[in-house]
């Protein structure tokens, strides 16, 4: 472990969050964050803590009868000329200000609250800080502690920090990606009729999609919206051929109530026409979405506690890890997820507390 600039946990949230976004953390560069926020939790006394590459892990062994886990991501996309951090009035302006760092402080801020020696929160606590979130899924931080510590994501809730702009949103969507391929016959284009145009072969596709309607549907209270939107397509060969092939990519964003399997065959139900005159289909990604579980005790509990209703999250979170070990999960943060990678990002200062205070109050307060 290198020396890392010490974090003061007792710091208000705000100084902390600076003190996060001045660390840069570019995903594949989080050593150093990641060392400054080990040494932190160690140096707290009540935690057990562990390191697994730049996921740094932490938990309280109180023997108490439930267990809430916080994770959140140490990384961040790219800098933009917005490092060190910029504090503008009511805003604080800086990379990773909104995804994820506020969040993250206010995760050490609760460590810093319950993870000393004699702390009293009511259920115990796991906190997780991962790397590499904003990169493919492969290099994933909380992937790799799901496959080498399960048993650290184990909980009766779990309480993902991504930027919410201190709503509830519960669960979150799936995530398809497909490639419909279509072939034809090259042909010079003054003799067309020579050929067969793979271009126009995905006339009908096309117009599937435009004449698609999505699907909504309500869980737990929370409306998710569906959508199949055409996202890339490619063909030709120059300007005086007809080409022989094209494609066209969708992303296929779908409610939790669909597993990965239902949603492969909507789309094909969707392209049928299209592959039955010859066209072929290939699933290159495919991520399970997350079911809310709000009727789960300790998930209403947290909503209560909050006292604001819960929404659907429209998009994939890492909240589907958990939703596959059967753990109800949401996402809940102070940052604004619109101004997230922009050069733009910052969080509203007086968004910060009262996430804080909430997640403080639940804690501190024996389940029913």
């Amino acid at each position: 472990m290198s020396d890392p600039t010490p974090l003061d946990l007792s710091a208000d949230v705000l100084t902390l969050t600076r003190a996060l976004v001045d660390t840069p953390s570019v995903s594949g560069s989080e050593g150093p964050l990641a060392d400054a926020v080990e040494a932190a939790l160690r140096a707290l006394g009540g935690l057990e803590v562990e390191r697994i590459g730049d996921a740094v892990l932490a938990r309280t062994n109180l023997g108490r009868p439930t267990r809430v886990v916080l994770a959140g991501h140490l990384d961040t996309v790219p800098i933009a000329g917005n490092v060190p951090s910029r504090l503008d009035g009511d805003r604080l302006h800086g990379c990773g200000t909104s995804d994820m760092k506020s969040g993250d402080a206010v995760m050490l801020r609760l460590a810093g609250r319950f993870g000393v020696p004699g702390a009293g929160p009511a259920h115990d606590l796991t906190f997780v800080f991962y790397d590499n979130e904003e990169v493919e899924s492969v290099k994933n931080g909380l992937g790799r502690v799901a496959r080498e510590r399960r048993g650290w994501l184990y909980g009766d809730l779990a309480i993902l920090m991504e930027p919410t702009d201190g709503e509830i949103e519960a669960g979150c969507q799936g995530t398809l990606r497909a490639v419909l391929r279509t072939t034809g016959k090259r042909a010079h284009s003054a003799r067309s009729w020579l050929g067969e145009n793979a271009i126009h072969a995905l006339t009908g596709a096309v117009t599937a999609l435009a004449a698609y309607r999505p699907r909504e549907v309500e869980i737990d209270g929370c409306l998710y919206r569906e959508g199949l939107n055409a996202v890339g397509i490619a063909g030709g060969v120059a300007g005086n051929v007809i080409p022989d092939e094209a494609s066209l990519t969708v992303n296929f964003r779908y409610a939790p109530d669909r597993d990965e399997d239902a949603a492969e065959a909507h789309v094909r139900e969707v392209f049928a026409d299209a592959l039955a005159a010859g066209a072929t289909l290939e699933f290159v990604d495919n991520a399970g979405g997350a079911l809310p579980g709000l009727s789960e005790p300790a998930a209403a509990a947290f909503v209560a506690a909050v006292g604001r209703p819960a929404r659907a999250k429209l998009g994939w979170t890492d909240v589907a890890r958990f939703a596959a070990f059967g753990i109800p999960a949401v996402n809940y943060g102070p940052g604004d997820p619109q101004l997230a990678h922009t050069r733009e990002e910052h969080v509203l200062v007086d968004r910060l507390q009262p996430v804080e205070d909430a997640l403080t109050a639940y804690l501190s307060t024996p389940p029913a």
